[in-house]
């Protein structure tokens, strides 16, 4: 009875943690918090584009209020509060996520009719992740279907993000840069929120407002299928060269605060806090045993890793996403220890293609599966780790939360 109240306990503090995490990175504080400091004068346009698209335009709209004269959000299914929208008389549209469909091209179109239509004023841009794929507008000879199956190669192939968003940027019009060539010489404020290593800003979003003339030696050593390859070598000789200098790209929101925010949250608790700098890449089931490794021989206290792993995904995948994968082959090293904790989740609420964040597991994960009927290798094998946490009690589910500052790691040895 007393080690199910201490497993109880140490998983609530876990949960805390991660909250805190979260709130230090919400859009809508991040932004408003930007513009107090730096205050942008007169009446503008406002374009929100990504996962954290509403958070972001709410900050703006508690600093600018009726300054904000036309405003087009463009965000996540699920992600995008209409009434709020509506009362302001924005525009919003909901699109596709992680892979485009009919909607992401309607939305690029749009969102190419909304900068037209507002060429006689400033325009204010909050850029998000997940932009790569609510909005698109292709090159020629590229279609819907070619899209979906780009997409679905990519998010399978265990190429890193940057080197997926460079194959989408060389597929597009509008990516790298490419947006600049219909913003004419207007002046434009961006502020973003970083879901990538670096916080390049040529890589969040796919970079629609900064173009990269190195994109061709980057895609060369890439090895892609050749109905892929012919393709992107069309769209890099397709690719316009841009008259105007890019604007300065605002970073209102890290990772790296995120983790600082963990930290401050797991000390006030009382714990040792242990904050890794060493960014988190590559196979998740590889991390996730690692990381679980880590915990069980190391010091009592909270371990803290960010960033984003990748899942290789068989043919006809399960349900689940990297972090839900990650977490449980951490699981499986750490089946029947009582001491150690491991949560794993996507700081935008979602984790693949699903409505959970991650999950939270520990030494009980393994046996709770196994007595629903569930092998934690044949799962692992089959990307259907989301079924098995499901099963035993340990997924965590957190709604859209306004932020996206790719995935966060916590440990915890009691």
């Amino acid at each position: 009875m007393q080690q199910g109240r201490s497993t109880a306990h140490y998983r609530k503090q876990l949960v805390e943690i991660f909250q805190a995490a979260l709130a230090s990175v919400e859009g809508r504080i991040a932004v408003s918090g930007r513009l107090k400091q730096n205050p942008l004068p007169g009446p503008v346009g406002l374009i929100a584009i990504g996962k954290a698209a509403q958070a972001m335009a709410s900050g703006a709209h508690d600093c600018l209020g009726n300054r904000i004269e036309r405003a087009l959000i463009i965000s996540k299914t699920g992600h995008v509060d209409f009434p709020f929208c509506r009362r302001q008389a924005w525009e919003a549209l909901e699109a596709a996520h992680p892979v485009p469909d009919q909607t992401s091209l309607q939305a690029g179109l749009r969102l190419l009719r909304f900068v037209s239509e507002t060429a006689d004023r400033p325009l204010l841009f909050l850029i998000s992740g997940g932009a790569s794929s609510l909005v698109e507008v292709p090159i020629g000879g590229v279609d819907l279907p070619f899209l979906i199956r780009t997409n679905d190669w990519l998010l399978g192939s265990g190429l890193q993000i940057a080197q997926m968003n460079g194959v989408r940027k060389a597929l597009s019009r509008i990516k790298g840069g490419g947006l600049l060539q219909w913003l004419g010489e207007r002046k434009v404020r961006v502020l973003a929120i970083s879901d990538v290593p670096g916080d390049l800003p040529a890589v969040i979003g796919s970079g629609l407002l900064t173009p990269e003339p190195d994109l061709q030696r980057q895609l060369a050593s890439l090895v892609l299928p050749a109905w892929l390859d012919e393709r992107l070598r069309e769209g890099l000789r397709q690719r316009i060269g841009m008259d105007r200098a890019p604007p300065a790209v605002e970073i209102v929101a890290t990772l790296r605060d995120a983790e600082a925010a963990a930290a401050q949250r797991a000390g006030e608790l009382g714990f040792p806090v242990f904050l890794y700098q060493d960014m988190l890449r590559g196979d998740a089931t590889a991390t996730g045993r690692r990381l679980a490794r880590a915990l069980l021989q190391g010091p009592s206290g909270v371990a803290i890793w960010g960033g984003e792993t990748s899942v290789k995904l068989p043919p006809a995948p399960g349900q689940g996403g990297r972090n839900q994968h990650l977490a449980l082959a951490a699981a499986r090293e750490l089946a029947g220890s009582t001491v150690c904790y491991l949560l794993a989740a996507g700081t935008d609420g979602t984790d693949g293609p699903t409505k959970d964040a991650g999950a939270l597991v520990d030494g009980g994960t393994i046996a709770r599966a196994e007595l629903e009927g569930f092998e934690a290798e044949r799962s692992l094998a089959a990307a259907d780790a989301g079924r098995l946490l499901e099963a035993s009690g340990d997924l965590i589910t957190t709604g859209p939360t306004g932020t996206n500052v790719m995935d966060l790691v916590i440990g915890l040895r009691g």
